[in-house]
């Protein structure tokens, strides 16, 4: 056996323990994430109604989406959630960190009072809760009835239910406001020092100092809150029964797909639903990384904004 052999046979048992470590995230990519996006991939160019065999159909479903009206409807549906909710949420996320970077007593508490949300906002029963505030009968009109307003039935009102979903995504802000928390502790007392010296007011170190130097952390948030909105599903499912309604205003993309998938049983157009999804989430991914240049502040990047 040759040097190089040893060597390479040396370094192959030095490896083991890790491989070691490494099998089941290796075995749970490949079986649990990898196969099943491939098997959807080849799903979507064939006719599949889960209980027969699949038939290639080469381009037929993503043909369909051309002249798919509900299609259509689902995903205008979801772009203006998204372009409505994760601003929102972000800037509401945003001045609750602000405020809470103040020093104030409790601030564990308040941060995890303020994060639970991020934790039960996904969950059926907080959409129930949701339904029944946002209801004809509902609190949310039971208070404006105080005042002499009668309100509308929110989530049965197409002009409205979407925005019941919206307020609902903005409510769960928790899981950015920590991020953003985190990253306002990381700037340097003395910089704001500095700024106070020269005659900077309050706006003006936020819209000069806070800001640029949180653009990162804004950046990674804006990207999470982003993919996470696009693939909504919970809340729109429980407040309008699985239908989408009413008149499809909350007919959400992800909430389509479920119905031609488990209500009609056309896995392969779902399949292909599923995969136009991934390429438009990725798409804007990566305008958001294209763009970054131009306004996230970075030190050590060729570009990046001083």
């Amino acid at each position: 056996m040759t040097a190089g052999a040893v060597m390479t046979a040396a370094r192959l048992r030095a490896s083991l323990p890790a491989y070691a470590f490494l099998a089941p995230w290796i075995v749970g990519m490949l079986g649990i994430t990898l196969g099943p996006m491939l098997l959807s991939l080849y799903y979507s160019f064939t006719d599949y109604a889960l209980l027969g065999d699949p038939r290639w159909t080469g381009w037929d479903n993503y043909a369909r989406l051309l002249t798919d009206e509900r299609f259509h409807t689902s995903l205008r549906v979801t772009v203006v959630y998204v372009a409505l909710s994760v601003p929102l949420e972000l800037a509401f996320a945003l001045l609750v960190a602000v405020v809470l970077n103040r020093g104030l007593r409790g601030l564990a508490a308040y941060r995890a009072i303020y994060y639970l949300p991020s934790l039960l906002g996904g969950s059926v029963a907080v959409a129930i809760l949701w339904r029944q505030i946002f209801g004809r009968d509902g609190l949310v009109n039971d208070v404006l009835a105080l005042v002499g307003v009668d309100g509308p039935g929110w989530v049965s009102s197409p002009e409205y239910s979407l925005l019941t979903l919206v307020v609902l995504r903005v409510w769960q802000f928790g899981a950015p406001m920590v991020i953003f928390l985190a990253g306002l502790r990381q700037i340097p007392d003395d910089v704001y020092e500095a700024a106070r010296i020269d005659g900077a007011g309050a706006v003006a170190r936020f819209v000069r100092i806070t800001l640029p130097l949180l653009s990162p952390i804004i950046f990674f948030n804006l990207v999470l809150q982003t993919i996470g909105a696009f693939q909504a599903f919970t809340p729109a499912f429980i407040v309008s029964g699985g239908t989408g309604g009413p008149s499809d205003s909350t007919l959400f993309y992800t909430l389509y797909l479920y119905q031609r998938a488990f209500g009609s049983f056309e896995m392969g157009y779902a399949a292909a639903l599923a995969w136009v999804l991934l390429l438009v989430i990725g798409v804007l991914t990566g305008l958001n990384f294209l763009f970054r240049r131009y306004w996230v502040f970075t030190e050590d990047e060729p570009g990046g904004v001083r």
